[in-house]
């Protein structure tokens, strides 16, 4: 008898003692703990790094090793990626979706620490990116990783995968709320009750780790000294609809970037393009360096003169025109430095950037209008709500950009804008650019399905296991009497027609033949040839369930012919396709 590995009597005495209600309840714990432990970890190794390498530089005149650095840290990343580590580690977010899309759930174990060096050294070294995305892929590899380890079925691995993923934005962004609203929005598949408390579980001792180790204070404290007015809606409004037009900007740009460095085959070529491009905007425009927090904070509190540290445009520090060019141009030149960073091979995520952009288009939106003298509005205000307006635009989540810009800044004074803004700048974005950032590159593959259950299940059934091969063949020169003896010792009613090398040459249905069947003068003048036929609807046995359903929906038929390179396979029914899938979609509703 085979002994029995640790996992395997651990689950033996588990399920003995401890329903899987309570056995993911206390998986929430752990893991909400272990996710929460690698957004510090990665906050505080970029902090280290960036205080080693930036914070001895003089605030007045340029530094040209900005021009550098960045490239240096992407060149570190690479070396680790394709000499050290030789796997991909895919981007943050997008690779948590193609995980619960694609892969059962499943995340490769080195998930759980190539992020976290990879972006440390990227961002740590200047890198236009954030953090967010990297600790949301570490803590989905381990909530991932820990369900595979301990055998937990496809629902209970993406469960374990969402709640580790939601812990790490609430750890990375001190915003527990947020951080379910973002699983309900973006990350989860299907979210019931049952898996309700799991997750503010995991959020909530995800954020009180990070309390434990980076402290109390919200990540961008905003003293609101002017609350909403109605007479402001019309700004709101209008800066809802810059975001949004801004946030197809965004998308667009980072698409079109990622689709013009994958062109460039030569992972020299692409550092050499990609870091050129960002070390020489970080020199121009200093506030580009890294996730740029500072700059944020900065902008929140009204201080638009951070744009001009250590830049070459130190001197017009107090002119307001420039301050105004600068701000727009910074603004529309953050996702371009994020998409060279991409580019040229650092690892890093979107968040940042977003609420970079977000930040300056309204303080730069206020500053206008109190300049010309349309009107009088609260700069904090505008910068705080320009950065919901771009999350919700750029990552399609109107409320984890409300609730995130909230809890960060501690600005729930200005729930009302906030709404205005993040739901004007959805309903713009979307007319133009139906996809988000995350959900781009995964649409343009049809890998994304996480939002939608009926694609979701589908996509989990696998062809193979649903071909039926007990249908009798025929030679396409097989005579009529031949074929009348195959039909006599067969139950059903199509007969695939192959050749020697199996390859597929058509059909013969029974109620065709039925009439010539009785007719031995027939028997050896007909051939099959003669009496088979190409059916329109073919399944490959490449093709995704979602497309072979919609064969069988506009077909009609309850029966479609399975090839391979045109070689014969079997057929699949409509039957046991749609008893699979009903199936599926109970165990999959059931947690």
């Amino acid at each position: 008898m085979k002994k029995q590995s640790l996992i395997e009597r651990f689950n033996s005495w588990r399920v003995k003692h401890i329903t899987d209600r309570q056995f993911i309840l206390l998986l929430s714990v752990v893991i909400g703990f272990f996710a929460g432990m690698a957004a510090v970890l990665i906050k505080n190794s970029v902090h280290f790094i960036q205080q080693l390498l930036t914070g001895w530089f003089a605030e007045g005149y340029e530094n040209y090793l900005y021009i550098v650095l960045p490239a240096f840290g992407i060149l570190v990343v690479v070396i680790f990626i394709k000499f050290i580590l030789k796997q991909r580690i895919g981007d943050g977010v997008p690779n948590v979706l193609y995980a619960i899309s694609k892969s059962n759930g499943l995340m490769k174990p080195h998930n759980i620490y190539s992020s976290i060096i990879s972006s440390a050294f990227t961002v740590g070294f200047g890198g236009s990116v954030g953090l967010e995305g990297p600790a949301v892929a570490t803590g989905g590899a381990i909530g991932s990783n820990v369900g595979r380890v301990l055998q937990l079925n496809y629902k209970q691995i993406v469960s374990l995968l969402g709640f580790a993923s939601a812990g790490a934005m609430a750890a990375i962004f001190k915003a527990p709320i947020t951080a379910i609203v973002f699983a309900l929005e973006v990350i989860m598949l299907d979210l019931t009750m049952a898996s309700l408390i799991p997750l503010l579980i995991a959020s909530t001792v995800a954020a009180l780790t990070s309390y434990f180790f980076l402290g109390q204070n919200v990540l961008y404290p905003v003293e609101v000294h002017e609350y909403f007015k109605l007479y402001h809606v019309l700004f709101y409004l209008a800066l809802g609809v810059v975001t949004g037009f801004v946030s197809v900007y965004f998308i667009r740009t980072i698409d079109f970037a990622g689709k013009l460095f994958e062109k460039i085959k030569s992972w020299v070529f692409r550092l050499a393009i990609g870091g050129t491009a960002l070390g020489l905007l970080v020199f121009l425009f200093p506030a580009l360096y890294g996730e740029g927090y500072a700059a944020i904070n900065a902008s929140l509190n009204g201080n638009y003169n951070y744009i001009f540290d250590h830049s070459l445009f130190y001197e017009f520090k107090g002119n307001i025109s420039v301050t105004l060019l600068l701000l727009l141009v910074i603004a529309l030149l953050k996702v371009v430095a994020a998409s060279a960073t991409f580019g040229s091979g650092g690892i890093g995520g979107i968040f940042a950037p977003t609420l970079f952009t977000g930040a300056y288009l309204g303080l730069a939106f206020a500053l206008t209008v109190n300049y010309l003298q349309i009107g009088e509005i609260p700069v904090s205000n505008f910068a705080l709500v320009g950065m919901a307006g771009m999350i919700s635009g750029v990552i399609r989540g109107p409320l984890t950009a409300i609730f995130l810009i909230a809890e960060i800044t501690g600005g729930y004074e200005l729930i009302m804008p906030l709404m205005i803004v993040a739901t004007v700048s959805y309903a713009t974005g979307k007319i133009f650019e139906p996809n988000s950032a995350y959900t781009i590159m995964l649409a343009r593959r049809i890998d994304l399905i996480t939002h939608h259950k009926d694609k979701a299940v589908l996509s989990l059934m696998k062809i193979d296991s649903l071909i039926e091969t007990n249908f009798k063949i025929v030679r396409s020169d097989a005579t009529l009497g031949e074929l009348v003896k195959v039909i006599a010792d067969s139950t059903r009613n199509i007969f695939p027609v192959i050749d020697e090398e199996n390859n597929f040459l058509g059909l013969v249905f029974l109620d065709r033949v039925r009439h010539i069947m009785f007719r031995p003068d027939m028997y050896d003048t007909v051939l099959v040839r003669n009496l088979m036929f190409m059916p329109t609807t073919i399944v490959n046995y490449d093709d995704r369930m979602e497309d072979v359903a919609h064969k069988f929906q506009h077909s009609g038929k309850y029966n479609l012919v399975v090839l391979k390179d045109g070689k014969y396979m079997g057929f699949v029914s409509r039957a046991n396709v749609f008893s699979k899938y009903r199936e599926m979609l109970k165990e999959f509703s059931e947690h």
